[in-house]
């Protein structure tokens, strides 16, 4: 037998995880404050880069639609070098975007997002890179809020010099068999992968295998871990990195969510993102951290007794004021409402708090370099774009909402149910004013109809069409038929 028939007929790019981690911790670095980004001289050095590695055969173009809902196209090297400012995509089939009859929209390369990939979780010789989702006559489409995120960011830093520090906590459950949820029974449920709790598990059993292998790709794509662990209910998982500026983080949650996916399917399991798909335990929540900082002095932060300063609570009076028409935002499917259960310290009620774990917002102690606002309520399968732009656009707001004799009644929760949560955020003229009239109506659009595939009660027993209907969960066959 021929020797040579056994040699690989390619040598594509493939990186030791620290080249890896150093040269995605570099590109992170440049990439912090975008507003002071030389574009021009950055792509051309990208592109250059790509034109002389011969050893890279694609790049991987990654968008997100209304929903949250992480796509990628695959563009071969060469043509994607001669055609990067006119990509093209159909449109109508991404729900949130174009009608089939103005399909056509456009893909804007946005070079700072630019990643080395691991290749034995994406394949050996490929590079990733967002894209901002554009019309035909290049505006920013009102459905991508990446894009429309990205502008805000630095609009507020070139009128007010205020650079924005966000930090996510993504909670998810591990779960036996590959596409779980789409086999999903309520008879059965799910087949948890590990019986223990908070922190616990042997240093090999399958849940810790797979947190070290998530932990690995991620520290390899430059997100600065901090810890990982088993969460508080049985083969839930939490992966901590460091904060990063608006736009990163919310990149990172979209990573996070396909490295866990695609880790979890080569171990013959599934990285389930459900808010709540185990009734009688706790759900998977995304806190999301927020800090704003100007010429290098936290604008949360004043000493004192407190170390609070007025900016901050004004900022969180705004986010409870409007509490009620964000839910649908910060809760954007049927299971998250499962989630907001008092019994398993959920966050649904509309206060702050520096300790108590139901407040909606929790203010950790913190110094001038840490103080920060925790939003609590937000679901674990939120799109994170959407959810940071609202809470900036709502907290930094100017006018606050009226309220009963000027204050606030002592108590009040979210909305318990999608269907409430709707409403409110379909009459809502702030929700119009911040997303824009289109943008409001196809989201709207997009929870009714998932709404109306669930029974209105929630009931003790998970549905199986709030978890094969979900926008992270469902297949096109699926969807196409209503």
């Amino acid at each position: 037998m021929d020797e040579n028939l056994d040699k690989p007929l390619a040598n594509f790019l493939e990186l030791p995880y620290q080249e890896l981690e150093e040269l995605n911790l570099k590109a992170k670095n440049r990439r912090k404050n975008r507003a002071l980004l030389d574009l021009e001289s950055l792509e051309k050095e990208y592109k250059e880069y790509l034109k002389t590695e011969s050893k890279i055969k694609a790049v991987t173009v990654a968008f997100s639609d209304l929903e949250g809902r992480f796509h990628m196209l695959d563009y071969d090297k060469d043509y994607l070098l001669g055609s990067s400012n006119n990509l093209t995509f159909d449109g109508s089939s991404v729900r949130g975007f174009s009608v089939t009859s103005e399909s056509d929209l456009r893909l804007k390369i946005d070079w700072p997002s630019f990643y080395w990939l691991p290749s034995n979780i994406f394949g050996p010789g490929k590079v990733l890179v967002f894209a901002d989702i554009c019309t035909k006559d290049n505006k920013i489409h009102p459905s991508d809020f990446r894009a429309r995120l990205k502008e805000y960011a630095s609009e507020l830093y070139s009128k007010k010099e205020i650079e924005i520090n966000i930090g996510n906590e993504l909670e998810g459950f591990l779960f036996e068999g590959v596409d779980a949820e789409t086999r999903y029974t309520e008879r059965e449920g799910f087949k948890l992968i590990s019986p223990g709790g908070y922190y616990h598990s042997l240093p090999k059993d399958k849940l810790r295998l797979f947190i070290d292998a998530t932990a690995e790709v991620q520290r390899a794509l430059g997100f600065e871990n901090e810890k990982d662990h088993p969460e508080v209910a049985p083969s839930q998982f939490e992966l901590n990195y460091k904060y990063s500026d608006v736009i990163n983080a919310a990149d990172q949650i979209q990573i996070y969510k396909l490295v866990a996916r695609q880790i979890a399917e080569n171990m013959n399991c599934t990285a389930c993102f459900l808010p709540k798909p185990l009734q009688d335990i706790n759900g998977s929540g995304m806190h999301t951290n927020i800090s704003l900082f100007k010429k290098g002095k936290n604008l949360f932060y004043k000493n004192g007794e407190n170390n609070t300063s007025e900016y901050v609570e004004n900022f969180i009076e705004n986010i409870l004021s409007y509490a009620d028409d964000i839910c649908l935002i910060l809760n954007s499917s049927v299971n998250s409402y499962r989630r907001l259960d008092p019994k398993y310290e959920a966050p649904n009620q509309i206060k702050y708090s520096a300790s108590d774990r139901t407040s909606m917002i929790r203010l950790p102690l913190g110094d001038k370099n840490s103080t920060r606002i925790e939003v609590r309520s937000v679901g674990s399968d939120t799109n994170p774009y959407l959810l940071v732009y609202s809470l900036l656009k709502v907290g930094l707001q100017d006018k606050r909402k009226e309220v009963t004799k000027g204050k606030r009644p002592r108590t009040r929760t979210l909305p318990g149910n999608i269907y409430d949560a709707l409403r409110n955020f379909k009459s809502s003229d702030l929700i119009t004013e911040i997303m824009g009239e289109s943008a409001q109506g196809k989201y709207a659009d997009l929870k009714e109809k998932t709404a109306n595939r669930s029974p209105k009660d929630l009931g003790k027993t998970i549905k199986k069409s709030e978890v094969i209907f979900h926008h992270e969960v469902t297949n096109q066959y699926i969807w196409n038929s209503f």
